[in-house]
């Protein structure tokens, strides 16, 4: 008797490419630019979806190395758009090797999902495993591939996610739940959904709709977690709009003399601490005794510890390090930036990037150490949490701060480098999404701007705009309690991973198990004689 193997095989419709060649390509560059243009300094947030849903749209039917292509192809429009700014002082090699890394570290990531999309078409359009297995799975694929951009090589680069797209929107306050990795998953989720109700047959199969539906009204309807008032706390800040830049004319001592002078203003009004931002000093005040008798003076006329930033030296490594400056040696707490900038604050595998651009390289003299201190201080017996610069971008940094008791926190950067461009924009984005992720006020403290008091549910208290010198003394709420983000942060982004490649693997296993189609079953019922020849 024939059996099934005798026919040539049928593609399932699910598995079906939903778009060919030149328009995946096409369509998927599009998805990348408006994905950048969700992002600040345009903000258009609801962007995001129709970025993820038509990304989705064009890995449905792909091979592997096609999958790469298109994936590759959304990475290059987003990354050279989004990360155009580092470029704009150090020249086109850096920006061209971080997003050309970044586009094909995407690219990569994009074969999990085409996979998911394949090994899952055998399942019906309309049943469960379509409607809300596969959703999930692509949503935590596309986490997964977030984590581990944002983790690797030397310690990765997690400055564009999804969830962080969303400060502007009405969808914020779910990361004090599920903090910015589980905002990403559940906003890949819905449109991963979204998608699946269309194939599904769209408005015509309206119950299909369901599990996008609870995602949207979920993101939509769940508010931030409350953290407990504990009074308020009065920072004085300061953006001296000194020569801090890498490329800057300046003589020693010329950014702490500015730093300085934009600070006068405030001495005299009551405060509680002082900050500074990044590089606010140009020495270093450990080893320095000028630059040590400056800062007591100016704690003296402050009334109030200061918050300052140096390059310190300490057991013959070099740190970025933030001083709490006290008069006299008293209380003085130090924390060391935990993931120095690579290519920016140190140069790993340095020979072997000697070999390909030595000029370029050879700009970066420091070699900082990572710091292993805790990101807090404590003023009068109030927590403060830390981030230097790029620090805040990494989760791990944030939820350390506020488990060592971070009432407020404070961000100090120098973005200088970056004047002109979208970069100050964007990282101010992270910070006030960290502001709603921990519940906790944000002082975001830059040297030539945008500095900004931003208050526990994202909005901003008071502001200094770029190219500027200001100060001002603000007067902030504190908060007590740990939302479940800064708890369970760390287990949510390790379950949505493992689970992801977990899910991927029980589809491929399933996906080999031969399914006897309708036709082969009632052959088999009419002659079981045929059991014995399949």
């Amino acid at each position: 008797m024939p059996t099934d193997t005798a026919h040539p095989p049928t593609v399932p419709a699910l598995a079906r490419p939903l778009l060919p060649w030149w328009a995946a390509l096409l369509v998927s560059a599009v998805a990348g630019f408006a994905l950048d243009l969700a992002t600040p300094a345009v903000g258009w947030w609801p962007l995001t979806f129709v970025s993820v849903t038509l990304a989705l749209m064009t890995l449905i039917g792909r091979s592997a190395g096609g999958a790469m292509l298109v994936g590759t192809v959304y990475g290059v429009a987003f990354y050279a758009t989004h990360l155009e700014w580092v470029g704009v002082y150090l020249g086109p090699v850096p920006w061209v090797a971080l997003a050309g890394l970044e586009a094909v570290l995407f690219g990569l990531g994009a074969i999990p999902i085409a996979l998911a999309y394949q090994w899952s078409a055998r399942y019906r359009a309309r049943g469960t495993v379509q409607l809300v297995a596969v959703p999930a799975l692509i949503g935590g694929l596309w986490t997964a591939r977030e984590v581990v951009m944002g983790a690797w090589p030397y310690t990765g680069f997690p400055w564009a996610r999804l969830g962080m797209t969303q400060v502007d929107g009405p969808f914020p306050e779910v990361a004090s739940w599920t903090g910015v990795t589980g905002l990403s998953f559940l906003i890949a989720v819905g449109c991963a959904a979204l998608l699946q109700w269309g194939r599904a047959g769209g408005i015509h199969h309206p119950a299909s709709a369901l599990p996008a539906a609870v995602i949207g009204m979920g993101l939509l309807l769940v508010p931030a977690f409350p953290t407990s008032d504990a009074g308020s706390f009065r920072v004085g800040w300061v953006q001296g709009n000194g020569p801090t830049g890498y490329f800057d004319d300046r003589s020693p001592g010329d950014v702490l003399t500015a730093q300085t002078a934009a600070t006068v203003p405030v001495l005299g009004q009551p405060m509680d601490l002082l900050v500074w931002p990044e590089g606010s000093v140009d020495s270093d005040p450990l080893q320095d005794r000028r630059t040590a008798a400056a800062l007591d003076e100016l704690t003296a006329r402050a009334g109030a510890p200061v918050l300052v930033n140096a390059a310190t030296t300490r057991g013959g490594n070099v740190f970025n390090t933030s001083i709490l400056w006290t008069q006299g040696d008293v209380d003085r707490q130090l924390h060391d930036k935990v993931n120095p900038v690579p290519f920016g604050e140190y140069v790993p595998d340095r020979w072997f990037y000697e070999l390909l651009a030595p000029d370029l390289i050879g700009l970066i003299q420091r070699e900082y150490t990572p710091g292993t201190n805790p990101p807090a201080v404590t003023v009068n017996g109030i927590g403060v949490g830390l981030a230097i610069c790029f620090d805040v971008i990494y989760d791990a940094v944030i939820w350390d701060g506020a488990r060592q008791g971070a009432q407020v926190y404070v961000f100090q950067t120098n973005n200088a480098d970056f004047r002109g461009t979208d970069e100050n924009l964007q990282q101010l984005a992270f910070a006030r999404m960290r502001a709603i992720e921990t519940g906790r006020s944000v002082v975001n403290v830059s040297t030539v701007g945008t500095s900004q008091v931003i208050a526990p549910d994202g909005t901003t208290i008071a502001s200094a705009g770029v190219d500027i010198a200001a100060a001002g003394v603000t007067t902030v709420p504190l908060r007590t309690g740990l939302t479940p983000a800064s708890i369970l942060g760390p287990a949510i982004t390790t379950g949505i991973t493992l689970l992801a490649i977990g899910g991927l693997m029980v589809f491929g296993i399933l996906h080999r198990i031969p399914r006897p189609n309708a036709s082969s079953s009632r052959r088999q019922i009419a002659r079981p004689e045929g059991l014995l020849k399949v």
